[in-house]
């Protein structure tokens, strides 16, 4: 079953395909933005840019440490830089020179990391960014996306080249059911509700937010009205919705594809604790990882279903 079906979305782009687009698009509009890819520019769709912006635009090679650090020597230089890679690449292979390169010194560049979560698939876990998200939140002044669908991301793109300081964008290889208009609001650190509800609020990221809206329509057939909100920003948060949502609607469950530890449920968790205390669930990954095989395979058996969301809402209601 697709991702949405139960909710009648219509399934859209890839986030890849979507940020790709974007991305050229604005290369006209933002003369000083660079791009360097790890010799994965078709896979992370920054290749349309290249084709279109050869002098702007750096291959080298799989490399990922040298590929942060020439882009921060990039941004030290004035310039915007857009680094692409696979997500475990990026965060995992070159989290030292993210940390040195980029984060402490505020540079100006954009980590743009794809293929994130398990429904990347056959690649298997070797190629699985499923830690990306924890490990970008633990580095002060880097800002953390996580888009639901294609207008979304695209809103990102634009919205973390005009953002001051370093951004990780994190983006998907499936494609995703469309949840926003092509001219739908966004800002960083404010989160979109796309569903009402007064029983529960499902709070998700990525692609969970159709996962999250499927599930919603199950318990709307049960009688249970069900909030869902796209957290799209992890860091910084939308402290104000999830408190507004906590005291409206009594009980939290929060959904994403990375594991529970250090992603949006840790964040989520540490807001309610300190402001209004409620009984929450949590739909992740667990401490685990995942194997190949095919995306909607794998999403069934670590738990990443609308049923398992639909369980997770009757644990705290």
């Amino acid at each position: 079953m697709a991702i949405g079906e139960l909710s009648g979305l219509e399934l859209g782009q890839a986030t890849r395909d979507a940020f790709g687009e974007a991305l050229k698009e604005l290369g006209a509009s933002y003369p000083n933005v660079v791009v360097v890819d790890g010799d994965v520019g078709n896979s992370t769709r920054t290749e349309p840019f290249a084709l279109e912006y050869p002098d702007r635009s750096f291959n080298v090679g799989i490399a990922e440490s040298n590929m942060v650090s020439v882009a921060g020597g990039l941004a030290a230089s004035g310039k915007t830089s857009v680094v692409a890679s696979f997500a475990a690449f990026l965060l995992c292979n070159a989290y030292d020179q993210i940390r040195m390169s980029v984060a402490f010194p505020g540079l100006n560049v954009k980590l743009v990391g794809s293929h994130a979560g398990i429904s990347i698939g056959e690649d298997g876990p070797s190629q699985m960014g499923i830690e990306d998200v924890g490990l970008a939140c633990s580095l002060p002044g880097l800002s953390v996306i996580v888009p639901s669908d294609a207008a979304t991301t695209k809103a990102a793109t634009k919205a973390m080249l005009d953002c001051q300081g370093p951004v990780y964008l994190r983006l998907g290889r499936p494609n995703v059911p469309v949840i926003h208009a092509d001219d739908c609001e966004f800002e960083i650190g404010k989160s979109i509700e796309v569903r009402e509800g007064d029983d529960a609020t499902i709070i998700a990221n990525g692609l969970m937010v159709g996962m999250a809206l499927d599930a919603a329509k199950l318990l709307a057939d049960e009688g249970l009205s069900v909030r869902v909100i796209d957290m799209h920003t992890v860091k910084p948060i939308d402290e104000d919705a999830i408190v507004k949502a906590a005291k409206e609607t009594g009980a939290l469950i929060v959904a994403e594809e990375h594991l529970a530890h250090g992603g949006l449920g840790s964040v989520v968790a540490t807001v309610v604790s300190r402001t209004v205390p409620v009984p929450m669930s949590y739909v992740n990954l667990g401490d685990c990882f995942a194997e190949s095989g095919d995306a909607a395979g794998l999403l069934e058996k670590y738990g990443l279903t609308p049923a398992a969301i639909v369980d997770a809402v009757k644990k705290v209601k």
